[in-house]
């Protein structure tokens, strides 16, 4: 019998926890009246909010495909704008079913007051240009088909992706600075030392040099300067012929389900992010995972790949934009300009996979490890959350799936995920191996609100739900410091590791 309940727990249903029958009207107090206290009363009471309804299958099979090369990269499919809900459903193995939901609504009033909204960058205050580049009528449907998803708190704007420098603050202070000269020698010298560049890159890197150290701690580009421009040249050349070489046989039988089940995921990456709602992003978005599914065939397309792709993007778009990127028009930029964010983005992100594609192969066994390894460490640095979750029921495939699956981009807002991943690039398997205990120490981080959980649902709704809008880089350093203290603790101390 509980079996059969983890079987049916994620099972599709044109049901969606929060959303009400059109013929009932909503009654606000059916959650106090009764609560799940185990896992089976919580699977038989919940249905999978990651489910999409079938019209968007059906709305797929119409869709007319792009062409295989942008043509000035301006159009795209306007079924991409109809599918933005964030989530997914999530078809390629059992974990997946134990993902559960984290979506998001945006109030209308904040979209009506972009017109008028301003910020301060570097003490100078710049109009946001969204009110310029959005297309009304797509805010429109992206509202209304939010809408329908269930109900969350209203997400303010300090949420967005470029607010903060490496250090936290805009104003830049003479830490930074005397930081940034140090980073511009490194890259300057004829031979880059990768190691003193890791070693200056932990704390963070100064957002003007962070495109140029990524692509050096990743690999893609050599510590020789006078390669890098070859270098360049060779690998977007590169990946646009396996544009011209691979990408038509999206439509061949053998590849139509992986090119359905990316245009499907792409609409729903970062949904309240008007950038990566644009068509020409989300065409740039497709052509990537593509390209990289069918060059691994061992893996293929699994969903959560999707969202890897993003931080790359911003990171190689904030080269040539200084004002707000979350509401950059992209097709605004030079052809050849969108080429090389794209080329540089498919590549970054190979050199990231290329260390944890175990995470995404048949039943994903390297998920399936990292998640036992968490379960054991936990255990060991915290023994009351260990038994606390004993206790109610709560297995941690339930919640740490995603944090490994997604590498905590579901957790954090994108500008936290950015500042983790310089520290992820400056470490030794940074996303294979730290990543552990920068989950364990993000687990502990709520230690307080887990204990004040006494039931089952209250627990994994919590964990699938962490308040975390408000960080910024003192709290993911602040993370990654107690992380550093776990590794250094357990990381060369099998016997204190396990049981």
């Amino acid at each position: 019998m509980a079996t059969e309940n983890r079987i049916h727990f994620w099972r599709r249903n044109a049901k969606v926890p929060g959303r009400y029958p059109k013929d009932t009207t909503p009654k606000l107090n059916n959650l106090k009246s009764k609560k799940a206290s185990s896992f089976h009363e919580f699977a038989r009471s919940t249905n999978d909010a990651w489910d999409i309804d079938d019209e968007e299958d059906e709305d797929f099979l119409g869709t007319q495909l792009p062409s295989s090369l942008p043509s000035g990269m301006h159009s795209a499919s306007s079924q991409n704008q109809q599918q933005q809900n964030q989530g997914g459903d999530t078809e390629t193995g059992v974990s997946h079913r134990l993902e559960a939901p984290n979506l998001q609504a945006q109030n209308l009033q904040d979209v009506q007051e972009e017109d008028t909204e301003c910020e301060h960058v570097n003490g100078k205050v710049v109009k946001s240009s969204s009110d310029a580049h959005l297309n009304t009528s797509s805010v429109r449907s992206t509202l209304q088909k939010q809408n329908t998803l269930p109900a969350r708190p209203i997400i303010p704007l300090v949420a967005r992706i470029s607010d903060q420098n490496a250090s936290g603050a805009p104003p830049m202070t003479v830490r930074e600075k005397s930081r940034l000269d140090k980073f511009k020698q490194l890259l300057a010298s004829p031979n880059t030392d990768l190691e003193e560049l890791r070693k200056h890159s932990w704390s963070g890197i100064p957002r003007e040099v962070r495109p140029i150290t990524w692509r050096l701690l990743s690999g893609y580009l050599p510590a020789n300067k006078e390669r890098r421009e070859l270098v360049l040249k060779r690998k977007r050349e590169e990946y646009f012929g396996f544009i011209e070489q691979y990408y038509h046989s999206r439509t061949d039988e053998h590849y139509k389900d992986t090119y359905r089940q990316i245009h499907i995921d792409i609409p729903r990456t970062n949904p309240l992010i008007p950038l990566f709602q644009q068509p020409a992003v989300q065409e740039v978005f497709e052509r990537i995972l593509f390209i990289w599914a069918i060059r691994h065939p061992a893996s293929g397309y699994v969903q959560g790949i999707n969202d890897l792709v993003t931080p790359f993007f911003v990171v190689f778009l904030s080269e040539f934009v200084t004002e707000d990127v979350e509401n950059f028009e992209v097709a605004a930029l030079p052809l050849d300009t969108q080429r090389n964010i794209e080329a540089d983005s498919f590549w970054c992100m190979s050199k990231l996979l290329d260390g944890i594609q175990d995470n995404y192969t048949f039943a994903q066994p390297g998920i399936q490890n990292k998640v036992k390894a968490l379960e054991e460490l936990v255990s060991r640095i915290d023994e009351d959350i260990h038994n606390h979750f004993k206790r109610y029921e709560v297995e941690y495939l339930q919640f740490a799936f995603r944090w490994m699956n997604n590498l905590l981009m579901r957790e954090l807002p994108l500008r936290c995920t950015i500042r983790l991943w310089d520290t992820y690039q400056a470490e030794a398997e940074g996303f294979s191996h730290f990543h552990l205990y920068v989950c364990a120490a993000f687990l502990i981080e709520w230690r307080k609100e887990i204990l004040s959980m006494v039931d089952f649902q209250g627990l994994l709704m919590l964990l699938q739900n962490l308040p975390t809008i408000h960080w910024g880089n003192e709290e993911v350093g602040l993370l990654l410091a107690e992380a550093y203290r776990l590794k250094y603790m357990f990381a060369d101390a099998p016997s204190h590791y396990k049981r």
